[in-house]
């Protein structure tokens, strides 16, 4: 992300996310998890913010984050900011 600024990503992206009905099972069933939404969106919310530089990646219409602690990789997409889905990594 050299020419973009890595604060303001994820300060926008953390302000304008949001998730469709589909994308907590869609997680839940990547991730091999049974979590709540609110828990989702806590897991999503902590990624986020705890991203370094080398963990978030925009690649054509979507956002990479990455989190190797959790080993866990979101797709966001980078015009609406709608959480795709969540993979281990």
């Amino acid at each position: 992300m050299h020419d973009i600024n890595l604060s303001q990503v994820k300060d926008e992206i953390i302000r304008c996310h949001c998730y469709t009905e589909l994308v907590y099972d869609r997680i839940n069933k990547k991730l091999r998890l049974k979590m709540s939404h609110c828990e989702i969106e806590t897991l999503v919310i902590q990624i986020i913010r705890n991203a370094q530089e080398d963990e978030i990646q925009k690649k054509g219409k979507n956002y990479y984050i990455a989190d190797k602690t959790k080993g866990v990789r979101l797709t966001v997409n980078a015009s609406t900011f709608r959480v795709i889905t969540a993979d281990r990594i």
